[in-house]
């Protein structure tokens, strides 16, 4: 279905063809007309399938229908769980509504409250947050939510995830109680049906991709290899196979220091990203990393929500994650342009029950290839695994969410799990 035959305007469909897309992606095709028809929906939509722009165009739709007296008032909310992700989807209001005269901010922490302060009192219309940083600007009062039409929940199985269901609940008593709610979610858990019962008026469910799949275009493939000698096999494939631009995940932030501080050593740029770097050196070393002038980005679970990198050709695991599902959505960061990508992991005799757990979820076993001079020595046998310093209280589920900054909208990622979902790798509007 193209863009043009869902009732769009002619700004936005205008918007939408100076970003090259025509046609609708499925949760676009029935996301779009329910939301301009202003019907509740909880829909189960994984990051690249399109959903951004499937909630986006219609709320702005609606804004261009509702009273020009309204203008400069908060009227659509949309909370997310990370800064990353706060920042993508505010570029993405702001480019799909580049004809019209809507304002639009992102709110979140790690930055000065003060310019955030300054653009909520010249008046907005779309408030972008993360729920941490919302509740200091309630709580100042710098910040007028009564007028809001529309609450979007996006990745709410992350903010879940994270910790934040208390936060949310704040926020929705400040709420009025007659708005638009749209839920998004990469599966239906149990929890996510519990919110969505006590937030959504008649939803109308979207489930547009399955659980846990991997994107169709990615090659993926296991590295049997010592752990001492990770770094070293890992330095040279990127030497031998000249990658330019290789996206390396690691369980803990001192990991993720360390190791891109070892392959800056081999010769090779690299730089970390994780919950403890500011916004300000997060967003500096993705900008980098995109334009080429950095080779590695070394990112944690934490940081790797919201990072969406066009024609991304590799993904590295140097270790592999305590959770199955945080495997299927690293990998979806590449082969996100309908482009070929590899991802590939570096397994050592500690994570094969892990690897394991991967394929049970992915049903189906991961090529292994050893590389010559970097075959495993049978002799070492397996340690358990660290799994940080701290943990977090359990969930109902028993999985145990590690603490998080408020203040900032992210976790502070000490070896707690978190869930993520998994995301699809097809070129998508939004």
């Amino acid at each position: 279905m193209l863009f043009t035959e869902l009732g769009l305007s002619a700004e936005l469909l205008r918007a939408v063809e100076k970003q090259g897309y025509r046609e609708a992606t499925p949760i676009q095709q029935q996301a779009i007309p329910l939301i301009v028809a202003g019907q509740d929906i909880l829909a189960a939509a994984q990051t690249g399938t399109g959903k951004t722009a499937g909630f986006t165009l219609p709320l702005l739709q609606r804004l261009q229908q509702s009273a020009s007296d309204e203008r400069g008032r908060v009227r659509v909310l949309i909370l997310v769980p990370t800064r990353e992700l706060a920042a993508q989807v505010s570029e993405s209001v702001n480019t799909y509504g580049c004809y019209l005269r809507f304002k639009t901010t992102v709110i979140f922490g790690g930055v000065s409250i003060n310019p955030q302060i300054s653009k909520l009192r010249k008046g907005v219309d779309i408030v972008v947050a993360t729920p941490g940083r919302l509740l200091d600007h309630i709580q100042q009062r710098t910040i007028d939510l009564s007028r809001v039409d529309t609450l979007v929940l996006d990745e709410a199985d992350r903010m879940l995830d994270m910790g934040f269901i208390r936060d949310i609940r704040r926020v929705l008593k400040v709420l009025p109680k007659q708005r638009q709610n749209l839920l998004f979610s990469a599966t239906f858990s149990k929890e996510i049906r519990s919110l969505a019962a006590g937030l959504l008026n008649s939803p109308i469910e979207i489930q547009v991709a399955p659980q846990n799949t991997t994107a169709d275009n990615v090659k993926q493939v296991v590295y049997p290899v010592d752990k001492r000698r990770k770094r070293e096999l890992l330095s040279h494939r990127i030497g031998v196979e000249n990658w330019r631009q290789v996206l390396v995940f690691t369980r803990t932030k001192h990991g993720a220091n360390r190791l891109a501080g070892q392959l800056t050593d081999d010769g090779i740029k690299s730089t970390a990203i994780h919950g403890n770097k500011s916004q300000t050196a997060r967003t500096r070393a993705l900008a980098d990393f995109k334009a080429g002038k950095v080779r590695v980005l070394v990112a944690t679970d934490v940081a790797s929500r919201g990072l969406d990198i066009e024609r991304l050709p590799h993904v590295i695991n140097f270790e592999l994650p305590n959770v199955p599902e945080d495997y299927v959505h690293r990998i979806g960061r590449t082969a996100r342009a309908g482009q070929q990508g590899e991802a590939i992991s570096l397994v050592c005799v500690d994570e094969l029950g892990l690897l394991r757990d991967i394929e049970r979820l992915l049903k189906t076993e991961v090529e292994k290839k050893i590389i010559p001079g970097y075959a495993p020595d049978p002799r070492i046998k397996p340690e358990p695994i660290q799994k940080g310093r701290q943990q977090g209280p359990k969930r109902p589920g028993g999985h145990r969410a590690g603490p998080r900054n408020k203040r900032s909208g992210a976790p502070n990622n000490r070896g707690g799990k978190q869930h993520h979902r998994s995301s699809r790798g097809q070129r998508r509007a939004g």
